[in-house]
């Protein structure tokens, strides 16, 4: 079943210039796709896209069969975003806060929020953290909490947008471990990144996007030698032809 159908989107920015142009693209339910390109290729005007944060200016995009632009309540609650920055999406004050307060916003009542963000802390391995004030969590912890607001919510569909920048090396094992967790759990998952390194070998597929365009389409097998002619860097494993290993092994 395809859970993302993009339908020829374009979507220029208010002083005019280009964001992305004309992607047609499906994303099956539980595929883990990997969407690389140098900065300013377009990605994260794409995935913003995905939720209705933007609208195409042509084109459509449906969830589940639905489009976007007909209901993007429902849109944010089936695609859930983790940004670069996960500080913009921290606004609780304390841990247990801040992934309550998108089931609060759904007017679910007290017990139903308290069992959603319960479960979410257990899911990203921040029970202990519940009282803590977000600012004195480290970075990898940061963003396991942006991924427990998310999945507070219910989502199909969790995008996330750079998510190893500024981590060090346990941080980003940490978020690692926690995208996959989330896939073998069902979860489609698309993760734009510009450093391939990392989660390649995690991937099903990999898109490469060049102004604002997806330029390449296909298995990370069939494509990776190819990134470099747009701006990716190609692992070090692949270009010394040797397979390349999760970062998890």
């Amino acid at each position: 079943m395809n859970i993302l159908e993009i339908e020829n989107i374009s979507h220029r920015f208010s002083d005019g210039a280009l964001g992305i142009d004309r992607i047609n693209l499906t994303i099956r339910e539980g595929e883990f796709v990997v969407i690389a390109g140098r900065n300013g290729s377009g990605k994260t005007t794409f995935l913003r896209h995905l939720n209705g944060l933007l609208l195409p200016d042509t084109g459509m995009v449906r969830i589940a069969g639905v489009p976007v632009s007909e209901n993007i309540v429902r849109a944010r609650q089936i695609v859930g975003m983790v940004f670069q920055d996960s500080d913009s999406q921290i606004v609780g004050e304390t841990v247990y806060d801040d992934v309550a307060f998108g089931p609060e916003n759904l007017c679910l009542d007290k017990s139903e929020v308290k069992r959603r963000v319960s479960e979410a802390l257990r899911a990203v391995n921040l029970e202990a953290f519940a009282d803590q004030r977000p600012y004195l969590l480290s970075g990898g912890e940061k963003r396991r909490l942006a991924v427990a607001g998310i999945l507070a919510m219910k989502p199909r569909v969790i995008v996330f947008d750079e998510p190893f920048s500024n981590l060090d090396y346990p941080g980003t094992k940490q978020v690692l471990n926690q995208v996959l967790s989330l896939h073998n759990a069902g979860h489609t998952i698309l993760v734009a990144t510009h450093d391939l390194e990392k989660v390649i070998a995690l991937a099903d597929r990999l898109l490469i996007m060049e102004d604002g365009r997806v330029v390449m389409d296909g298995l990370p097998e069939d494509i990776i030698m190819k990134v470099e002619a747009f701006g990716v860097r190609e692992p070090c494993a692949s270009r010394l032809g040797m397979k390349i290993d999760s970062w998890l092994n």
